[in-house]
């Protein structure tokens, strides 16, 4: 997107900044000509952000402005909305690992969003994007053979990992919110697979790892898990897409770049990419007993053991139709992914 000067007073608060969806939604915002506000737990987080946008290629200087809020307490909060037309909801929880129950990863979830929502509404902001997941959407259901979109919602039971569970409830209570208390706050949400793409820093994602773990050959073989990818450039321009477009209003977006792949597939995409940085890449299957097996004593493999031969292909094709999308290839992703692992020292 180029700049353009139409933009220019119009402000946009991204909620936790840090993080690898967010750099990339600030980082498209300043490059269309916004002036930005985000907030960070800590504001030491500062010069690391701009480091990444710098990475990047942009320079944000003054355009881009710094809040100390967190989810959990309400400090920080109207201040960071205030003078806002938009707000992008990117930040969340972090996944908390031993927790004893699954309260401690829900409630915090339902809270943060319905926080950032208060204070977007009592601000007069005018939409609010929230980055919910394809966990929201796509755990808990039958073997199918169709591709989830929008209408499915994961199910509330106990099949269910909390962290998916998490997702699903806090994007509920945001969408009762809207509806009952939102007064004349619109909202849409975007529900990401698993995001890859270019790492700018040290904050990135769970896919990220997985590709990382590939190359560096902790990865013994490929467990039979099926996941759609999405590369977070893309992710950041639906953002911006279901921030100003009218038709966007009410509505959740599938964020997936054509069919799914399983774990092996990506394998062999680094195996034929990316020369002898993938020479210890495995491109063969684990059997599913082994992971069950396991599973009785690694959390791994236990976090893992369900989602064994469970096709995760999802539809793109609303956020296609109503709003224009058009994202690159999954290899592509992929392949840009493992190109910064490189650049930045961390694979050799």
């Amino acid at each position: 997107m180029t700049t353009t000067n139409l933009n220019s007073n119009t402000q946009v608060l991204v909620t936790g900044g840090s993080g690898f969806i967010a750099v990339y939604c600030i980082l498209q915002l300043i490059e269309a000509g916004y002036k930005v506000k985000t907030t960070v737990r800590s504001l030491n987080r500062e010069a690391e952000v701009r480091d990444m946008l710098k990475t990047g290629g942009v320079e944000a200087g003054d355009r881009l402005s710094f809040i100390a809020a967190d989810l959990s307490a309400d400090a920080g909060w109207a201040e960071a909305a205030e003078d806002c037309t938009y707000v992008i909801h990117v930040a969340s929880p972090t996944p908390l690992k031993g927790y004893k129950h699954e309260d401690e990863m829900i409630i915090p979830a339902r809270e943060g969003v319905l926080r950032v929502l208060k204070a977007a509404r009592d601000a007069g902001v005018k939409r609010v994007v929230f980055t919910s997941a394809f966990g929201a959407v796509g755990f808990g259901h039958k073997p199918r053979t169709t591709p989830f979109n929008e209408n499915d919602w994961t199910p509330i039971n106990d099949k269910v990992p909390a962290y998916q569970k998490s997702k699903t409830l806090s994007e509920k209570a945001a969408w009762e919110f809207i509806k009952t208390e939102g007064g004349g706050l619109e909202m849409a949400t975007v529900n990401p697979v698993a995001v890859a793409g270019p790492v700018l820093g040290p904050d990135y994602s769970h896919s990220i790892q997985l590709i990382q773990n590939m190359l560096f050959g902790k990865l013994k073989g490929c467990p039979r898990i099926n996941t759609g990818l999405v590369d977070v450039r893309d992710v950041a321009d639906l953002h911006l897409r279901a921030m100003t477009n009218p038709a966007a209003k009410g509505q959740r977006f599938l964020a997936i770049s054509g069919e799914s792949l399983w774990t092996i597939d990506i394998a062999q995409i680094l195996k034929r990419r990316l020369g002898h940085y993938a020479d210890k890449v495995t491109a063969k299957n684990v059997p599913n007993w082994l992971i069950h097996l396991t599973a009785l004593w690694n959390p791994t493999a236990k976090v893992i053991a369900p989602m064994l031969d469970q096709n995760m292909n999802a539809t793109s094709e609303k956020a296609r139709r109503l709003l224009g999308w058009s994202p690159r290839p999954a290899e592509e992703a992929i392949v840009a992914t493992a190109e910064s692992l490189i650049q930045l020292g961390i694979v050799k």
